[in-house]
């Protein structure tokens, strides 16, 4: 998915140049990421952007994928060496298998990997055979729903989130913020999903779980700092995690505001 990312999208391709079937599904881009596409020979789909959870559902089902197998990148990811060996192997293998696999992502910071402080190891699913799943109609980090176990690949997406520099990275955290409060607020007429939170053969309800409970928390931005920076080792990476713990717990303040002023805003027009 793209949009705008002429900085990230040759990259991007360039680590997936050993697939013969590579969809830009494009946001009408006002830059350079079509052409440059293109011109790599990526199919480019555009589709207008709603939100993230009905963007992937719509590259889903509009790709006419020529494979059953559909790695889902952001143009500021690469899947490393071990990786891509595994996707070979489970492309070449039957279909009898799970129908989706979760992955780990190695994300970077000031030219580093940064793995106390992005909470490492976080699982995302994004790798499914694209008609045995759909994605959960969430509004920002969004997940492929498929019947069944999911399996886990032991290489990496390495995750370059700073390319555009550090102002891109707060506007994407600003949008980000608003489309999560949105989703905290809803949550709160949903009950606490106490099995859920240690589920650990489903760890797509734990997500969902832990996110409904955080939601409640008070104090949120300082139990993000003292939690990633503290309890989960971000001292031991440096500056680099001391500004990333900060930068994550200044986002967690973003979304309490952002619910906070959308809440009064519901109140105002419905009193």
């Amino acid at each position: 998915m793209t949009y705008n990312e002429e900085l990230n999208i040759q990259a991007c391709l360039d680590s997936v140049s050993w697939s013969d079937d590579v969809l830009v599904f494009d946001s009408f881009s006002s830059d350079k990421t079509c052409a440059i596409a293109e011109a790599r020979g990526a199919r480019v789909l555009k589709h207008a952007f709603e939100n993230y959870g009905a963007q992937r559902e719509a590259a889903r089902q509009m790709g006419a994928y020529k494979y059953p197998w559909v790695l889902a990148l952001d143009a500021d990811e690469r899947p490393d060496a071990e990786l891509v060996a595994e996707l070979k192997a489970i492309a070449a293998s039957p279909l009898d298998g799970p129908k989706a696999y979760r992955m780990r992502r190695k994300d970077h910071f000031q030219g580093r990997w940064i793995k106390h402080s992005t909470l490492y190891p976080s699982w995302f699913a994004r790798l499914y055979q694209w008609n045995q799943v759909h994605y959960e109609p969430r509004s920002v980090h969004e997940y492929p729903i498929a019947e069944g176990p999911l399996g886990e690949l032991k290489g990496h997406l390495l995750h370059f989130s700073f390319n555009k520099g550090l102002s891109e990275w707060w506007t994407k955290h600003v949008r980000y913020a608003e489309l999560e409060a949105k989703e905290g607020l809803k949550s709160f007429s949903e009950p606490i999903d106490w099995i859920g939170l240690i589920s650990l053969r489903n760890p797509i309800r734990a997500r969902r779980a832990l996110k409904n409970f955080a939601a409640r928390l008070p104090f949120r931005p300082l139990l993000r700092f003292v939690y990633g920076y503290f309890w989960r080792g971000g001292v031991f990476d440096g500056r680099a995690g001391l500004d990333y713990c900060l930068m994550l717990a200044s986002y967690e303040y973003m979304i309490v505001l952002q619910m906070r002023t959308q809440k009064n805003a519901s109140l105002a027009e419905n009193p």
